[in-house]
């Protein structure tokens, strides 16, 4: 995985709450079984019509959102069904960072697990966010190394994580990386047991 100390990135807001994982990704589209090529359907049913053409309402669609790397929504983002296909989407379609008031728990640990920074802030803070990237081209940098994100416009804000989670994304590890930063002791025992 890429690691991430400093993320900066177009902000792209979607202002809804409990956004679940079959949002996301329909179910659909989980037949494959590497994990790239998800980011095509990411909100798919949001973004386009039965026949597939793109709705012009959906705002993702909007060419101004094209770049877009920190997606910022409304809190219980992630909720519903455990799929890993939910962040593997996200991630493909170019999304390093995603901000929200509160996360569902899998969905969270599926995104540091993945090379994805999940952030959740106070309700007003991600308001701010979501109102100022609303109504511009927004960008903001997101600092894990000091755990807070912020703008050039004077907005700051702080936010926790698990060491454990930070060390994993700050390193670009993956649960097998950090596996094999054991490997000598690994070593060590299955020589001891022959």
């Amino acid at each position: 995985m890429e690691p991430i100390q400093q993320h900066e990135g177009l902000v792209y807001p979607i202002n809804r709450s409990n956004i679940d994982t079959d949002q996301i990704i329909p179910k659909q589209f989980l037949k494959r079984i590497e994990r790239q090529g998800f980011g095509q359907f990411l909100f798919y049913n949001w973004r386009f019509h039965d026949d597939g053409t793109p709705r012009e309402d959906f705002s993702l669609n909007n060419p101004v959102y094209e770049a877009a790397s920190i997606l910022v929504a409304g809190e219980n983002f992630g909720c519903g069904s455990s799929r890993e296909h939910a962040p593997w989407a996200l991630q493909d379609f170019g999304f390093r960072v995603i901000i929200a008031p509160s996360f569902a728990d899998i969905f969270y640990n599926n995104c540091s697990k993945n090379g994805i920074l999940p952030i959740a802030l106070k309700q007003e803070e991600v308001e701010a966010i979501m109102t100022a990237a609303e109504s511009s081209s927004y960008h903001l940098t997101a600092d894990l190394e000091a755990q807070r994100v912020y703008d050039n416009q004077g907005f700051e804000a702080s936010f926790d994580i698990t060491s454990y989670m930070r060390e994993m994304l700050l390193n670009g590890w993956d649960e097998i990386s950090v596996t094999l930063t054991h490997e000598d002791k690994i070593s060590q025992f299955e020589a001891a047991r022959g």
